[in-house]
């Protein structure tokens, strides 16, 4: 009975501070998808390279020793993959910028005429359209913003680079160690007893990432839990068939 209703949960999400916090926060970009990116990832690659060596019935020392470097480089490569391709997303905004800047400058009525048409095509008509029209285009920044949204269809704040790559580098190393710590237990336990810590250990972060995302996204969490499990399990069997198959191949 004290609990909040779903109604009151609505009106309050519907107050005029909670519209203008969520409108705010809609322009500003959520690194949650860099999270989710480097934790999957990191899982799955440093997983598959310890699946490969159980395959391959190499000693957990070497597991060890590619797993680390595989967290470490791996992790780095992606971090600055993230890095770049964020910094693209600037530079296209920023030379999109300076374009729509000079089309307005050599010819503001045609530039006015693409407003009034976006906002037609919304459906405002008549003196409306025309007031605001006018008020667009009144201000060059507002102009312009208007233009790169609406037309272009671009984020007008793109993600911070650093910031995009510090979090997906992060995660990374975070979900990328965990397969590998069960293997310092391989002194106190069989070969197949350290795989399968290590998978147990695989599976948890899987599932946490996917209650994260899930979460955060609003889907249903057993779907997110499922769909990070089962792409990770994928990539360990194709590693350790690899490494039987390699075993074989070339007589370890």
């Amino acid at each position: 009975m004290g609990g909040k209703s779903e109604f009151d949960a609505l009106d309050e999400e519907h107050t005029e501070e909670a519209i203008a916090e969520r409108l705010a926060a809609a322009t500003r970009h959520s690194y949650l998808g860099d999270f989710v990116l480097g934790g999957v990832d990191g899982a799955v690659t440093t997983f598959a390279v310890v699946s490969g060596v159980a395959g391959a019935g190499l000693p957990s020392g070497v597991a060890v020793v590619l797993g680390c470097a595989n967290v470490l480089a791996d992790g780095f490569s992606m971090a600055v993959g993230n890095y770049l391709s964020t910094k693209s997303e600037h530079d296209v905004l920023e030379l999109a910028r300076r374009t729509e800047e000079w089309h307005i400058e050599r010819h503001p009525e045609g530039e006015r005429e693409e407003i009034r048409q976006i906002f037609q095509s919304k459906g405002f008509e008549g003196e409306l359209l025309e007031t605001i029209t006018d008020t667009i285009t009144e201000e060059r920044e507002r102009w312009v913003d208007t233009m790169l949204t609406e037309e272009l269809g671009l984020q007008l704040e793109p993600p911070h680079p650093l910031k995009a790559a510090t979090v997906t580098f992060f995660a990374f190393m975070l979900a990328g160690v965990m397969p590998v710590l069960p293997l310092f237990l391989s002194p106190y336990l069989s070969a197949g007893q350290t795989f399968a810590a290590s998978a147990l250990a695989t599976a948890v972060t899987f599932i946490s990432v996917g209650i994260v995302k899930g979460r955060a996204t609003g889907k249903p969490l057993l779907r997110s839990v499922v769909e990070i499990l089962a792409i990770g399990g994928c990539a360990a069997v194709l590693a350790y068939v690899a490494g039987v198959w390699l075993k074989g191949f070339v007589g370890i």
